[in-house]
């Protein structure tokens, strides 16, 4: 057990590479992860970072490791405030696999000042990972601040553009246009023939008990769990 004082990165790295798992870091590359990591258990990443408690600067070392494991770590010490829009764009721009692109939009994208400035940004770039960033922002818009969204111009896109999208982009995307059947009923009818048009994630496999990322099956099941609810 590592002492608990741990601040360098050197340390840090070393204490990540004690926790690693073959199994997870097999997983992680499976799923589209770069070889710079060791396989740690998201839990004992959590629970590192509660034990170091935000600190900065080290989180942007940690970051420029460009280590898996290091960069899920330095985004739950980072402080998002403290980072100017050009480097939260830099950091998206920088990232390679999606669960350090989720956990940026989680945990640094979503407090930042620059949001929504960055949001119109990378609605219009090529770049899929911030394209990614920029669907997964406007996929929160419409769930939660809808006002002054364009609805009927991002259904036009989705079906113009999802289709030949990068993977990346096409998860966001498709995030999107659930969010849009499911929150307004008046676009419902639209969203639901686009997602079955298009058919991605139709044959996605899920877990028992999981909602399917398929846009129809996704918004019929939680207009159905939402009207159970005020019934």
């Amino acid at each position: 057990m590592a002492d608990k004082s741990v601040t360098t990165v050197e340390q840090i790295l070393a204490e990540l590479e004690s926790l690693g798992s073959e199994k997870v870091r097999t997983l992680n590359i499976r799923n589209g992860a770069s070889e710079n990591q060791f396989g740690v258990k998201l839990g004992d990443i959590r629970a590192l970072a509660n034990r170091i408690k935000t600190n900065h600067e080290l989180a942007l070392a940690l970051w420029d490791t460009h280590n898996l494991d290091a960069q899920l770590l330095a985004l739950l010490i980072i402080k998002p405030k403290l980072l100017s829009a050009d480097e939260v764009d830099r950091m998206v721009r920088s990232i390679s696999t999606a669960q350090v692109a989720d956990w940026l939009s989680s945990y640094v994208i979503k407090d930042h000042p620059a949001k929504e400035a960055l949001r119109r940004s990378w609605m219009q770039t090529d770049h899929p990972w911030a394209a990614r960033a920029g669907w997964s922002l406007t996929a929160g818009r419409v769930t939660r601040e809808p006002e002054g969204i364009d609805i009927p111009g991002l259904l036009d896109r989705i079906e113009s553009e999802m289709p030949k999208a990068a993977p990346e982009v096409q998860w966001t995307m498709n995030t999107t246009l659930a969010q849009i059947g499911i929150r307004f009923p008046a676009y419902r009818e639209r969203a639901l023939a686009i997602g079955e048009k298009l058919g991605i994630y139709r044959d996605y496999p899920v877990s028992k008990g999981c909602t399917s990322p398929f846009a129809p099956i996704w918004i019929n099941e939680m207009v159905k769990r939402e009207s159970k609810v005020t019934s």
